[in-house]
C-alpha cells in the first residue's frame, strides 16, 4: 500500500490511469465472479432445479457490475487517494455501502447458489435462512439501522482514524461496508430467499428514511464546524489540493448527492417489483374468479339435467379478492 505522503497531486484522470492493489477485494472478487459464472453455466446446461430455463442475463450483468465497481472503488485512483483526501474516502463510503451491495443483490447470487446445490444442501440453506439470526438481521428496522448507523459511527468515533492508519482497518472498511449493505438490500429487494417476505412498500418507505439520514449526516459534516481526523490529515502536510475544511465540505456534499443518486435505481427496482407483483396478484385473482365462475356454470348445468335446485347466485367479486375481502368480513 502506497504511503499517503508519497502520492502525487490529485487529478481527475487518476480515476482511470492511477491504480493500486487491494489484495483482499481483488481476490474475493475473482473468486465470486468465477463461482457465479460457473453457476450460470450449470444453469444453462440443466435449465435450473425448477425448470426455469437459463439464468437471466441482466442478473449476471448486475452481479459482475457490482464486482467491477468494488474493484474500481478500491484499486483505482479512489484507492490510491483514499487515505489522503476526505472527499475521496466519502465517495468510497457511498459506493461500498450502497452501490456495490445493491448491484450484487440484484444479481440474486443466493438463488443461483441454491439452484446449484443438491436437494439436501437446498434444505439446509432454507433452514439457515429461516432461522432466528436471519429473521433478526432481515427485520426491516434492524436492516435499516445497519445501513444508516455505520457512517455516523465511522465519522464520530475513533473507527475512522483506524481505517486511515491501520492496514487491517482499511481492509475492513473495504469489506465490512459491502457486507452491511448486502444485509440491507437483500431483504428489501427480495430477489433471493429471505427469512420473511415483508411488503415491498416497506422498502419504499425505508428508502425515504435513509435519504433523510444521509442528508442529516451531510449537514453535520458541512456545517458542524469540526474537521474529522484533523490531526491525521494535517500531519500529511500536503501542499496541493483543498484545505482540510474545504475537503470535508466537498466530501459532505458527495455523501448527500451521490447517496441520493445511488438510491434512485434501488427505488426504481422496488417500484418495478411492486408493479410486477401487483400484476401477478391480479392475474391470480382473475384466474381464481374465472375458475369459480366455470365451476358454478358446470354445477348449474348438472343441476338442470338432474332436476335439482340450481346453485346460489354469484358472490360479489370483492368478497373473493384476498386484498379486499377482509374489509367486508368475507
Amino acid at each position: 500500500m502506497t504511503h499517503p505522503a508519497a502520492v502525487a497531486p490529485w487529478h481527475w484522470s487518476a480515476l482511470a490511469d492511477t491504480w493500486t492493489l487491494e489484495p483482499a477485494v481483488a481476490a474475493l472478487s475473482a473468486l465470486l465472479a468465477a463461482g457465479y459464472l460457473a453457476g450460470v453455466r450449470r444453469r444453462r446446461r440443466t435449465g435450473g432445479a425448477d425448470g426455469d430455463g437459463p439464468w437471466p442475463w441482466h442478473r449476471t450483468a448486475a452481479f459482475l457490475g457490482g464486482l467491477a465497481v468494488w474493484v474500481w472503488t478500491t484499486c483505482s485512483g479512489l484507492g490510491a487517494y483514499e487515505r489522503v483526501l476526505f472527499a475521496d474516502r466519502a465517495v468510497q463510503l457511498v459506493l461500498l455501502l450502497m452501490l456495490v451491495p445493491m448491484l450484487l443483490a440484484l444479481g440474486a447470487p443466493v438463488s443461483l447458489l441454491a439452484d446449484a446445490l443438491p436437494a439436501a444442501g437446498r434444505a439446509r440453506l432454507r433452514a439457515a435462512l429461516s432461522g432466528r439470526t436471519s429473521r433478526v438481521l432481515m427485520f426491516p428496522l434492524v436492516s435499516t439501522v445497519l445501513l444508516v448507523a455505520p457512517p455516523w459511527l465511522l465519522y464520530f468515533t475513533p473507527l475512522y482514524g483506524r481505517t486511515l492508519t491501520d492496514p487491517l482497518g482499511n481492509t475492513a472498511f473495504h469489506l465490512v461496508l459491502v457486507l452491511i449493505g448486502l444485509l440491507y438490500f437483500w431483504p428489501r429487494l427480495q430477489l433471493d430467499p429471505v427469512a420473511h417476505a415483508y411488503p415491498l412498500m416497506i422498502g419504499v418507505v425505508i428508502t425515504f428514511v435513509e435519504v433523510v439520514f444521509d442528508a442529516a449526516l451531510a449537514l453535520v459534516l458541512l456545517y458542524g464546524g469540526h474537521v474529522i481526523a484533523e490531526p491525521y490529515y494535517a500531519g500529511l502536510a500536503r501542499d496541493w489540493g483543498p484545505t482540510l475544511a474545504r475537503d470535508q465540505f466537498v466530501g459532505g456534499n458527495a455523501i448527500w448527492i451521490l447517496g441520493d443518486l445511488v438510491g434512485l435505481p434501488f427505488l426504481c427496482a422496488l417500484i418495478r417489483r411492486l408493479i410486477v407483483t401487483g400484476r401477478a396478484e391480479t392475474a391470480a385473482v382473475d384466474a381464481a374468479l374465472d375458475a369459480a365462475e366455470e365451476a358454478r356454470a358446470v354445477a348449474a348445468t348438472t343441476a338442470g339435467a338432474t332436476g335439482a335446485d340450481a346453485p346460489a347466485g354469484d358472490r360479489p367479486w370483492w368478497l373473493d379478492d384476498p386484498n379486499l375481502r377482509h374489509r367486508y368480513g368475507g
